[in-house]
């Protein structure tokens, strides 16, 4: 057979979250090595286990499920979805503007593809989730990357983001709370953020999949909240929240004024119609699920397990000679930087694999969630308290003879 190439259209996309580390990481598997996969934020393989009520209802619910729903997703999940982001204090939301889809994952690509044309641009956050990069690159457009300052505790760069709106810019996009930093935006840095919108009549998205999972006293706000004047599309699911990530259920809530946004309502609902209808056992749960987020709350309070551990691997990771990290809000992940002169690197996901290859441990590298330089990269801080006694163990040890 002839050579197939990939579509030219891949030429920029990846996600190295799951990329050529991982791979690397599976070889070393299946020639009989454990592997600590610190790559995804993935509470059930680490111990978490979604409440019990959840778990039993899905399985009640199951046989109910075996035809296909609307496009949009089963009514009453998209009711209470609603009523939810009402409760966020999201006003006018109703169940026609909620989406269901197979993950907030499918919501992000389905959003990207209804609104880019090929040089559009879309202001993403540096650092990012990168299947938001991946998904403006796919749809043809170009996904510009605003700062977040870590000096100030990963927050947007106001002056960044002006200085990156160009002619061709269609959206702004925040990360709240943010994947990898753990970050909490303000009221005052969100209202800031949201007059960038207003001023250049901007689509705002808010990827808000961690908002239940903060700590310390603080709450999250929804910034749709704060700017009813402007058309915004806030995403979020229960894959966290409820440590059910693969049941795949997350969705998308389109609120403000709406005035011109027909035809990209449009293309929405002729993309949500091509794919049919994501999964209907997990949608059935949802009003039960966004009922209750009180029995996973222990775990980020003191004494709980994510806090402990969020605690342990801070202070272990700035006692390690060459690093130094922030302390995360919300979320499951720390973004430590390294001192890249100090070690000689040049390629952050070469050291990722050096350490693989050496300790066994799988992280994955700063230039993967796009920040621009090779000083930064991620761990997920999930495993029990020993384990990650080991991986700082580990790191320190690696990095005590490291040079790339």
């Amino acid at each position: 057979m002839k050579h197939i190439a990939p579509a030219e259209k891949l030429a920029n996309v990846r996600y190295e979250v799951r990329g050529p580390v991982l791979d690397e990481a599976e070889k070393i598997a299946a020639a009989g090595h454990k592997i600590l996969q610190l790559n995804t934020g993935n509470p059930a393989a680490f111990g978490f286990s979604a409440p019990q009520e959840i778990i039993d209802l899905f399985a009640a619910e199951s046989g109910k499920a075996q035809a296909y729903c609307p496009s949009k997703g089963v009514p009453a999940a998209r009711r209470s979805i609603a009523a939810q982001m009402a409760k966020k204090g999201i006003a006018g939301v109703t169940e026609d503007d909620v989406y269901i889809g197979n993950g907030a994952s499918e919501m992000i690509t389905m959003c990207m593809q209804a609104l880019l044309n090929p040089g559009d641009e879309m202001l993403i956050p540096a650092p990012d989730y990168p299947l938001w990069t991946a998904a403006a690159n796919l749809a043809g457009g170009k996904a510009v990357h605003y700062l977040c300052d870590e000096a100030a505790n990963w927050s947007p760069d106001i002056a960044d983001i002006k200085k990156k709106i160009t002619p061709r810019t269609k959206g702004i996009l925040i990360i709240n709370p943010n994947n990898p930093t753990g970050a909490l935006y303000g009221k005052d840095l969100l209202l800031e953020i949201a007059q960038i919108a207003r001023e250049n009549d901007f689509v705002l998205f808010a990827d808000e999949i961690y908002d239940h999972l903060v700590m310390d006293g603080k709450e999250h706000t929804s910034i749709a909240s704060l700017c009813p004047d402007i058309f915004s599309v806030t995403f979020n699911g229960l894959s966290k929240s409820h440590i059910i990530c693969g049941f795949r259920v997350g969705w998308m809530a389109l609120a403000g004024d709406k005035t011109g946004t027909e035809d990209f309502v449009a293309g929405i609902n002729v993309l949500a119609s091509m794919r049919l209808c994501a999964n209907v056992p997990a949608q059935r749960i949802v009003p039960a699920a966004l009922a209750n987020f009180t029995e996973t709350d222990a775990m980020l309070q003191p004494g709980g397990r994510v806090y402990e551990q969020r605690k342990a691997i801070v202070a272990a990771v700035n006692a390690i000679p060459g690093l130094h990290t922030t302390t995360p809000d919300a979320a499951f992940y720390i973004f430590p930087k390294i001192d890249a002169k100090r070690f000689n690197i040049t390629d952050d996901r070469q050291f990722c694999m050096d350490f693989l290859r050496s300790k066994h441990v799988l992280l994955v590298n700063g230039r993967g969630f796009n920040w621009p330089e090779p000083d930064h990269f991620r761990i997920v801080y999930l495993p029990p308290a020993d384990e990650l006694a080991g991986l700082s163990n580990s790191l320190g040890s690696f990095l005590a003879e490291y040079q790339q």
